[in-house]
């Protein structure tokens, strides 16, 4: 701690032993800091709030929706600083004094655009802010500069939404009107073409649609029918199987006794087992199963009937003759199937050598048909969009109108927005002083001396016998309190000029207000 001490007191005794040139350095950093500051010209600032209400009675149908607030507000920023309303602007301020030809009115309207700050704040609040920091200019000249420009705008906001959109929609409605009447006479020309092409090559390409289309739907068509025909061959083949193991006729006479008879029992379970079968069903179904233990049951008795001769055939099997139907339908299915599957595979091979033979006409139709398809398709947006258009000037015919409220008018600024030179002067006086001292410090440093014993003995290595104190005389004492008033003066000078400036500052605001 006493080390730190010690380095504390030889730092300032540093310094004060060379008070004068920190004293110096104080004084040209705080004259040039305050010179600069001086360079920098005064911005003043204006600003109005905006308050915009509008009863929609469909929202979502009149861009008022949250996602078209940011498209809005560029559409306000574009208009509000369009080139028209910056000049009529500039026309009525001080900055017409800056105008002398168009040229010089081309560049303040573009220097005054990079000024203007729209912003949407939330509950419909609109914040206008204007700024004006012309070097020509005075601080009065540049604070009535940004009132007015804040006020022109404001006056040019309120004007347009009186007057609403209605204009511009209607000019949006006869734009979409006359495209869309360009586009019908275009898609109207197309489908005569279209229609011209298809009545002179019907004989070569047939069919409706680009040939690659119907190309792919009869091979899918084809596909469909190749897979009808297999399953319906492998069902008719199961069931001419099952008609082979059906009896023509049951068992008895024609009056039908023989379904009493064991034998004829037999013959109709089995005509139910084939009929389910040929319905789809498996052996392993519960009734197929049933029927067959059936069938094992009654063996017996048949077999004892059969020796005792009873009689064996009687009336017509009604399953043999419902086989037979089935198989007559499903061979005219099949035979149904194989027909269009043969004139499928006709016509691909005919479109196929017709496509080959004529190709130029093939691409023909291809663009005759991307055409038609292009232009329906940009007349049904187009048709699409006059319709919303149409609905959003409808529903502002309906709707109240717009509420426009200047909630803070824009009034003339008494102090500048930028730079705070209040703040910047008193920075720029304590950063000379820092300077100074940190000026007298280095040189302390970079010189050769030695302020005491200790450091003297610390540095050299050798053994310091005594030192010898300063013998001061009273002239050289009063020589010292003169200079001491001398610095204090000095120092008390450079505050002065800051009281100074300070007060200047103030009374340049008062000024203004």
């Amino acid at each position: 701690m006493d080390g730190l001490y010690e380095q504390v007191r030889i730092a300032l005794h540093q310094v004060w032993r060379r008070r004068w040139v920190a004293m110096a350095v104080a004084w040209g950093v705080a004259l040039l800091g305050w010179f600069v500051l001086a360079l920098i010209p005064n911005s003043y600032e204006a600003k109005a709030r905006i308050f915009v209400q509008q009863q929609s009675i469909l929202p979502t149908q009149t861009s008022l929706a949250p996602d078209d607030r940011a498209a809005q507000l560029l559409r306000l920023r574009q208009t509000l600083t369009s080139n028209d309303n910056l000049a009529r602007i500039v026309r009525r301020t001080d900055l017409n004094t800056l105008v002398a030809s168009e040229r010089d009115l081309a560049n303040v309207v573009s220097a005054l655009r990079n000024r203007i700050t729209i912003t949407a704040q939330p509950d419909g609040m609109i914040e206008i802010k204007a700024s004006s920091n012309i070097s020509g200019f005075s601080n009065a000249q540049n604070a009535r500069a940004a009132a007015g420009v804040a006020q022109g705008l404001v006056d040019a906001f309120v004007e347009q939404n009186l007057s609403g959109d209605r204009a511009q929609t209607g000019q949006s409605l006869q734009f979409l009107n006359a495209e869309l009447a360009r586009r019908a006479a275009a898609l109207q020309e197309a489908e005569q073409r279209q229609a011209e092409f298809d009545q002179r090559y019907a004989t070569i390409l047939p069919g409706d649609g680009p040939i690659s289309q119907r190309m792919a739907s009869a091979r899918a068509e084809l596909d469909s029918l190749q897979q009808q025909i297999v399953a319906g061959q492998a069902a008719l083949a199961s069931m001419r199987s099952q008609l082979a193991a059906t009896p023509a006729n049951l068992p008895g006479g024609p009056d039908g006794g023989g379904a009493t008879t064991a034998t004829g029992q037999i013959a109709a379970l089995q005509g139910q087992i084939n009929q389910n079968l040929a319905r789809g069903w498996t052996e392993q179904h519960p009734d197929i199963i049933a029927a067959r233990e059936q069938i094992a049951r009654l063996r017996p008795y048949a077999a004892a009937e059969a020796r005792s001769g009873a009689p064996a055939a009687g009336a017509s099997n009604p399953s043999y003759t419902s086989l037979r139907a089935l198989i007559g339908e499903r061979e005219a299915t099949v035979a149904a199937a194989t027909a269009r599957r043969n004139q499928i595979q006709a016509n691909l091979a005919q479109l196929s050598a017709r496509q080959s033979s004529e190709p130029g006409v093939a691409a023909e139709q291809e663009r005759l048909a991307r055409d038609h398809d292009v232009l329906k398709q940009q007349y049904d947006q187009l048709l699409a969009s006059r319709e919303q258009l149409r609905l959003r000037s409808d529903a502002q015919s309906q709707a109240a109108p717009v509420n426009v409220q200047v909630v803070e008018p824009p009034s003339i600024p008494s102090a500048p927005a930028s730079p705070n030179r209040p703040i910047l002067l008193s920075a720029v006086l304590v950063l000379a002083f820092g300077a100074g001292i940190a000026a007298a410090f280095i040189l302390g440093q970079i010189q050769t001396t030695f302020p005491t014993q200790s450091r003297l003995a610390a540095i050299t290595g050798l053994p310091v016998l005594g030192t010898v104190s300063e013998v001061v005389t009273a002239p050289v004492r009063a020589a010292r309190r003169r200079r001491l008033v001398w610095l204090g003066g000095t120092g008390a000078a450079l505050a002065g000029c800051y009281a100074v400036l300070m007060l200047v500052e103030f009374w340049q605001r008062a000024q203004v207000a």
